[in-house]
């Protein structure tokens, strides 16, 4: 039997949740959630051995055993099938290997735990590893460190790891490849499986896991199902790993180190080690500092550097993997001028931190951070069971169990000694500046061995910094005002009657409003979406570009002010869409107004800043460049994309009509822009019927009713919509290009079968066999024949056009192999449908049925749902459970005759096309079959634009909606 623990859990004042600590006989810790109300259950389990626990000589041992023990055990011998169970049951699945700590968890139908449960229970009690499957499995994670060495992410990380104690673990390379994982070991004598069963028995120990368990059940039957599946966990009595402190001795201290990314933009990135903040979670002190140094407001590091037009985003923060060091971190993102100002940037960020020191450690600005904490926590939204269930296992083994549901998530302790003592550390003496730049190309002399990143170092001494403090400009740094976006009126207006649905309150004519009060979540917040409908916006290639440079600096005029509110938890977005461009505000409805009025003024207002579009010019210059080093399967998707939306401008032409835009051109086109426009509105949560309607009349008095307003009605004609290219039946497209990177060896392919318009029993039909289909064929193409790391099956919808697509990333096969592959595994699948029992058919339709009827778990759950209803066209607002409704008539047969009509491949319906871009490893491929001849019914896409010209469109779903808002007057 389990010792259950007595704990009086600190907990949030909405959370109605029951909890349980229990541990086992053999030592496993296991906390229990038990929640009547959820439709998913979840399970996480976090072990404290990572990657610093691997043996000497074989990098990536923890991860590769992480990727293992998901194939089989002696209980379920048969290969994957946890994830085929979990795939057929409504869930997902996956794991995770960091330092110190791995985690395996899933999510599974609520009704289902129990049989997922006790399949993920065997991969702690007795996993095969069989040599087989060790053997693929290698490759798999071969293919993912290959994905990561063109990642600068990935790269800076472990180049920053490379500059520290050859002694101290953080130093190790853990991701694991071919090299160090088959190659180096079998030169070594070594025998990787035995070392991975000997690695998981001498490290993998109940005393070392910690579980959590959210179901539906009541606490005493999670405790005796969870006593049931686990106490066979094997006690080895295991010591925690004990990590050495400090990683960077003096040597790699004062150190400015100077690289070449990947990508173009430039970085500056400030780091200290410092003593890790968990120490003193209650005291909060690297985040009070990181709230100061990271801040955007007016008198901040970012708010100057941003006057100067050296900076283009500034974060701070504190991080680790481990109790025993930590690192506090400035990553300032560059412009070209800035690039030329490093000293001076870096002087500046100096000469805040001895302004933090003269100004001394102020209790409001840790009542404020404290303030919002208590505020966010008790009004904290439910989520996914499965994050939640995340959330508190990694917890455990940092807290006290009373503390497992909060964490370090309500600082409580004002200590100005301990601040001070932490913004000590952040000193001349422990600097590490690790500046990124394509600028430096010829200038480095040193490689990283792992992933190959030039580099070169030098010393700095405090002097030099001191100098550059000297000579940085002068500028009025300050710590920020008061906020005035902190919340205090937390009032509930319960609509007077149930509103099921959202409806339209009110028209104009430059306007329709939707509203949704909210009498579920019944929680102090709200979501507004103000969706700009202009037909300026995308009528051409510099149209496109000048739309998004208007909403880029809308956001960069707001930051300012609106940073407060983001701290708040008052957030906003300003989008550019296919249509326009998108104002979203979600957060605590007490001080929304203020927000949503501030952002129409500033739209109403809007003035070109010469040097701010500069900025912005250089900016989307390179980032339409660095399109080019994107993965592989993210170009091939590009091209689709590009294919099937009729109005899409390719990056190319983005790129050449931004390079002859000025200023002024910005200044002409935003009248324009704004000269037509229509407003679809849509407020959700705790707003009135009434204020909602004030809120519109007043964003319509600002923008569009003010007498120097340029705005007017939008024209019937005028209105937009996206429409998509139909493919034809019978007829399988093909689009091959090279890679844009040659350096990349990765190849990819997207392989999309269209299949129909919106329709709820093709929805359902489509959406049953992606349901069937995806975990079976990442199996065969990933696990099986080890195509390569990045492989899925999926459904997708295009503007209401919903088909079904394959992606594989690979440096194994060329593209033309992995079309093949995947036409092989449908054509093996076949048997799969007609040989499908009604047991099995009629299992896999509960679990989509489970899905569907899943609850929204948050306001902004439900919000985004109506919203993309409402902005799509369809306004299907119970589609879910008219959808059930067909799932639950739909008949075995009808479902075979789906897949022989649509998906078979050789369907009569079958609607295919597959873009295949091929990486330095295919290039040869690629020649050759340039030079080939295609068979009977398969056509070769030669130029996308032609091909989308003279392919018909689907119509619209949106045909007609607006034009009746437009025309009616309120």
């Amino acid at each position: 039997m389990a010792t259950v623990s007595d704990v009086q859990f600190i907990r949030a004042r909405s959370d109605k949740r029951e909890y349980r600590r229990i541990v086992l006989p053999n030592a496993l810790q296991a906390m229990l959630i038990s929640d009547a109300e959820i439709d998913k259950a979840a399970a996480v389990m976090g072990v404290s051995v990572g990657a610093f626990n691997d043996p000497d000589g074989i990098n990536g041992l923890a991860h590769f055993l992480e990727h293992m023990l998901f194939y089989a055990s002696e209980k379920y011998p048969e290969e994957d099938s946890y994830s085929k169970y979990i795939t057929e049951h409504g869930g997902s699945t996956n794991a995770s290997t960091s330092s110190e700590r791995t985690n395996y968890y899933f999510d599974v139908n609520v009704d289902n735990l129990r049989g997922a449960l006790d399949r993920f229970a065997q991969f702690f009690v007795k996993p095969l590893m069989s040599a087989d499957a060790v053997s693929r499995e290698i490759n798999a994670v071969d293919s993912e460190h290959k994905k990561n060495l063109l990642s600068d992410g990935s790269r800076l990380n472990q180049l920053q790891k490379h500059l520290s104690s050859k002694d101290h673990p953080y130093h190790k390379f853990t991701t694991g490849s071919l090299e160090t994982l088959d190659t180096g070991p079998k030169e070594k004598g070594l025998d990787i499986r035995k070392e991975l069963l000997r690695f998981y028995s001498e490290n993998y120990s109940a005393n070392l896991m910690q579980l959590t368990v959210y179901g539906k059940e009541s606490l005493d039957s999670l405790q005796s199902l969870v006593e049931s599946l686990f106490s066979d966990v094997r006690n080895a009595d295991k010591r925690w790993f004990k990590c050495p402190g400090n990683p960077c001795p003096e040597q790699y201290l004062q150190i400015l180190v100077k690289t070449i990314p990947i990508m173009e933009g430039d970085y500056l990135r400030i780091v200290w080690p410092t003593t890790p903040g968990i120490l003193h979670y209650k005291k909060a002190p690297h985040r009070y500092l990181s709230h100061l140094i990271g801040h955007e407001g007016e008198g901040s590091i970012f708010y100057i550097l941003k006057q100067l037009g050296w900076a283009m985003s500034l974060m701070a923060w504190e991080g680790s993997d481990s109790k025993e060091y930590s690192f506090f971190s400035i990553s300032i993102r560059l412009t070209d001028e800035g690039h030329n100002h490093m000293e001076d940037i870096v002087g500046i960020v100096f000469n805040y931190i001895d302004l933090l020191n003269d100004s001394g450690i102020h209790k409001w600005i840790f009542d404020e951070m404290a303030a919002i904490s208590e505020i966010e926590f008790n009004y904290q939204d439910k989520f996914q069971p499965l994050n939640y269930a995340l959330f508190i296992n990694a917890m455990m083994p940092l807290f006290p169990p009373e503390e497992w549901l909060v964490g370090e998530f309500l600082p409580s302790k004002f200590d100005p000694i301990l601040i001070q003592k932490t913004l000590d550390e952040l000193s001349p003496e422990k600097v590490r500046i690790f500046w990124e730049s394509k600028k430096f190309e010829g200038m480095t002399d040193l490689a990283e061995p792992w992933y190959g990143t030039s580099y070169s170092a030098q010393k700095i001494t405090s002097d030099t910094i001191k100098q550059w403090m000297e000579n940085a400009p002068d500028a009025d740094l300050h710590l920020p005002e008061p906020n005035i976006f902190i919340p205090t009126d937390f009032t509930l207006h319960a609509p007077k009657e149930e509103v099921k649905f959202p409806k339209i309150i009110r028209t104009s004519p430059f306007s329709t409003l939707w509203h949704k009060p909210d009498n579920k979540f019944l929680v102090p917040k709200a979501y507004v979406v103000v969706d700009f409908h202009c037909p300026l916006a995308n009528y051409s290639p510099e149209a496109e570009v000048l739309t998004s440079l208007f909403v880029a600096l809308l956001r960069d005029y707001l930051n300012d002010y609106a940073y407060n509110a983001q701290i708040a938890s008052l957030s906003y977005g300003i989008y550019s869409t296919t249509t326009g461009f998108q104002v979203a505000v979600m957060g605590y409805n007490d001080k929304m107004r203020l927000l949503i009025d501030a952002i129409m003024m500033q739209i109403a207002h809007f003035e070109v800043k010469p040097n701010r579009f500069a900025v912005f010019k250089e900016t989307y210059s390179k980032d339409f460049e660095n399109f080019k080093f994107s993965k592989p399967c993210s170009q091939a998707t590009y091209y689709l994309n590009l294919m099937l939306n009729d109005q899409s401008w390719p990056l190319s032409e983005n790129l050449e009509a931004l390079s002859s835009l000025n200023a002024d051109d910005l200044s002409n086109f935003v009248p324009n822009l704004l000269s037509r426009t229509f407003l679809e509105c849509f407020v959700a949560g705790n707003i009135e019927a009434k204020e909602a309607e004030l809120i519109v009349t007043g964003i319509e008095d600002i923008l569009l009713k003010a007498p120097n307003s340029v705005s007017k009605p939008l024209l019937p004609s005028q209105y937009l919509t996206m429409r998509v290219v139909m493919l034809e039946s019978g007829l399988k497209c093909l689009y091959r290009t090279k890679g844009l990177n040659p350096k990349d060896e990765n190849s990819a392919i997207v392989q999309y079968i269209q299949i129909h318009q919106e329709e709820a029993l093709l929805n359902v039909q489509l959406e049953l066999f992606s349901l069937m289909a995806s975990q079976p064929a990442f199996h065969q193409l990933r696990s099986v024949e080890q195509l390569g790391y990045i492989t899925s099956l999926s459904s997708r919808e295009d503007a209401g056009i919903r088909g079904l697509q394959v992606i594989i990333q690979s440096t194994v096969k060329n593209p033309d192999n992995l079309d093949a592959r995947i036409d092989a595994f449908f054509a093996s699948f076949e048997s799969k449908i007609y040989e499908l029992d009604d047991e099995e058919y009629e299992r896999n339709v509960k679990a989509l049925i489970d899905l569907k009827l899943e609850k929204f778990k948050n306001l902004w759950e439900e919000s985004v749902y109506y919203w993309g209803e409402i902005i799509s066209g369809t306004l299907n607002f119970d589609r879910f459970e008219s959808e059930v409704e067909v799932l639950r008539g739909l008949k075995k047969q009808d479902f075979i005759n789906f897949f022989d009509q649509y998906i078979k491949v050789d369907a009569p319906k079958r609607k295919t096309l597959s873009v295949k871009v091929f990486g330095s490893n295919h290039f040869a491929e690629y020649e050759k079959s340039s030079e080939e001849r295609d068979p009977p019914q398969i056509y070769r896409v030669e130029d996308i634009f032609s091909f989308r010209r003279s392919r018909p469109l689907y119509s619209s779903l949106r045909s007609g909606l607006c034009q009746i808002a437009v025309t009616t007057k309120s």
